[in-house]
């Protein structure tokens, strides 16, 4: 998958509120990234003011254009990707409960994932110093209001979707079901603990779809009834 474009967002009133631990920790790495309070205060109100356009999403990067008053300007942004190893590390741990599976494609992100992810060496949730912004502005302070407003409206973005956070981390959807699609059923029985492994020897009945499967395609298929 390539970059993903997101629609600008409007002119809000009020503070946008996250509702999902990961985007609150996310927003947590972004506020440490801040030189002061009064910076945060001003690049909260630009991420509310509508004057930001569409995110653009890939892998380890961000970009956006901000028509702020003193200018228009243009930030990008890096988060650094999970390499090889971690990927492999995640998939693996993933078809160990189906319903984590069910999870990630619907948007959310487990918190005992995370955890497992962090057990084997992976880390999905950027901490301050992972996150690098510029902006045209030339502002004399690290990460300027500008890139700060667009980190914010970032953080909404992974509100809604746990999946811009792993696009952001190199892991996008389609290459995540890929993986998953390649995991033998007799590996996905044994990290399950127990459901269809006896002595460490898979028992799942030749013939029968694995459960990693199932979970894939019944995802899959309500996203696309929600999406109707």
């Amino acid at each position: 998958m390539g970059a993903i474009t997101y629609q600008r967002e409007p002119a809000r009133r009020g503070a946008y509120r996250l509702e999902t631990w990961w985007a609150r920790a996310f927003l947590r790495a972004v506020e440490e990234a801040a030189y002061d309070d009064a910076q945060l205060a001003g690049a909260r109100s630009l991420a509310r003011s509508g004057r930001i356009g569409g995110i653009v999403v890939d892998r380890g990067t961000f970009a956006a254009a901000v028509d702020a008053e003193d200018g228009l300007w243009t930030v990008t942004g890096t988060v650094p990707v999970v390499d090889a190893e971690s990927v492999s590390a995640l998939v693996e741990v993933l078809p160990g409960d189906p319903a984590r599976v069910d999870a990630v494609l619907a948007g959310q992100l487990p918190h005992d994932l995370v955890e497992h992810a962090e057990e084997a060496g992976v880390e999905l949730v950027p901490y301050g110093g992972e996150l690098a912004a510029t902006c045209t502005c030339r502002h004399w302070h690290d990460v300027c209001s500008h890139a700060l407003a667009v980190l914010h409206q970032a953080a909404w973005l992974v509100d809604r979707d746990a999946q811009v956070l792993l696009h952001l981390r190199g892991v996008p959807r389609e290459d995540l079901l890929a993986r998953l699609r390649q995991v033998p059923p007799s590996a996905a029985g044994l990290r399950a603990g127990g459901d269809g492994a006896v002595g460490g020897l898979d028992t799942e009945p030749v013939g029968e779809p694995d459960s990693v499967e199932i979970a894939i395609d019944a995802a899959l298929r309500a996203r696309r009834l929600l999406a109707e």
